[in-house]
Protein backbone atom coordinates (compact mmCIF):
# COMPACT_ATOMS: atom_id res chain seq x y z
CA UNK A 1 0.00 0.00 0.00
CA UNK A 2 1.33 3.39 -0.97
CA UNK A 3 1.26 6.19 1.54
CA UNK A 4 1.72 9.88 1.01
CA UNK A 5 2.61 12.28 3.79
CA UNK A 6 1.67 15.88 3.16
CA UNK A 7 1.89 18.87 5.42
CA UNK A 8 0.95 21.65 3.04
CA UNK A 9 -1.91 24.05 2.64
CA UNK A 10 -3.94 23.49 -0.52
CA UNK A 11 -6.96 25.24 -1.91
CA UNK A 12 -9.79 23.01 -3.10
CA UNK A 13 -8.81 23.76 -6.70
CA UNK A 14 -5.22 22.76 -6.02
CA UNK A 15 -6.37 19.55 -4.39
CA UNK A 16 -8.59 18.75 -7.37
CA UNK A 17 -5.67 19.34 -9.73
CA UNK A 18 -3.46 17.06 -7.61
CA UNK A 19 -6.09 14.30 -7.66
CA UNK A 20 -6.42 14.62 -11.44
CA UNK A 21 -2.75 13.66 -11.70
CA UNK A 22 -3.36 10.30 -10.01
CA UNK A 23 -3.93 7.08 -11.87
CA UNK A 24 -7.55 6.12 -12.57
CA UNK A 25 -7.23 3.32 -10.00
CA UNK A 26 -6.10 5.74 -7.27
CA UNK A 27 -8.77 8.28 -8.23
CA UNK A 28 -11.40 5.56 -7.80
CA UNK A 29 -9.97 4.75 -4.37
CA UNK A 30 -10.38 8.38 -3.36
CA UNK A 31 -13.89 8.47 -4.76
CA UNK A 32 -14.81 5.34 -2.81
CA UNK A 33 -13.31 6.73 0.38
CA UNK A 34 -15.34 9.92 0.05
CA UNK A 35 -18.68 8.40 -0.97
CA UNK A 36 -18.67 5.16 1.01
CA UNK A 37 -19.03 7.02 4.27
CA UNK A 38 -22.36 6.47 5.93
CA UNK A 39 -23.91 9.77 4.96
CA UNK A 40 -27.13 10.40 6.79
CA UNK A 41 -29.89 11.86 4.66
CA UNK A 42 -31.90 14.41 6.65
CA UNK A 43 -35.49 13.40 7.42
CA UNK A 44 -36.73 16.50 5.59
CA UNK A 45 -35.03 15.35 2.39
CA UNK A 46 -36.39 11.83 2.79
CA UNK A 47 -39.89 13.26 3.20
CA UNK A 48 -39.53 15.31 0.00
CA UNK A 49 -38.54 12.19 -1.95
CA UNK A 50 -41.43 10.19 -0.51
CA UNK A 51 -43.85 13.02 -1.40
CA UNK A 52 -42.58 13.14 -4.96
CA UNK A 53 -42.81 9.36 -5.33
CA UNK A 54 -46.40 9.45 -4.08
CA UNK A 55 -47.29 12.24 -6.53
CA UNK A 56 -45.70 10.32 -9.39
CA UNK A 57 -47.62 7.20 -8.47
CA UNK A 58 -50.98 8.96 -8.28
CA UNK A 59 -50.38 11.13 -11.38
CA UNK A 60 -48.02 9.27 -13.73
CA UNK A 61 -49.04 11.53 -16.63
CA UNK A 62 -47.13 14.41 -14.99
CA UNK A 63 -43.84 12.56 -15.42
CA UNK A 64 -41.54 13.43 -18.31
CA UNK A 65 -39.49 11.00 -20.36
CA UNK A 66 -35.80 11.69 -19.70
CA UNK A 67 -34.69 10.84 -23.25
CA UNK A 68 -37.09 13.42 -24.66
CA UNK A 69 -36.25 16.06 -22.08
CA UNK A 70 -32.50 15.63 -22.55
CA UNK A 71 -32.86 16.27 -26.29
CA UNK A 72 -34.26 19.72 -25.51
CA UNK A 73 -31.37 20.70 -23.28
Amino acid sequence: METIKLNINLSVNQLVEAVKQLSPKDRLKINDAIWNDNIEIPIEHQEIVLERKAKAKTNPERLLDWDEVSKKL
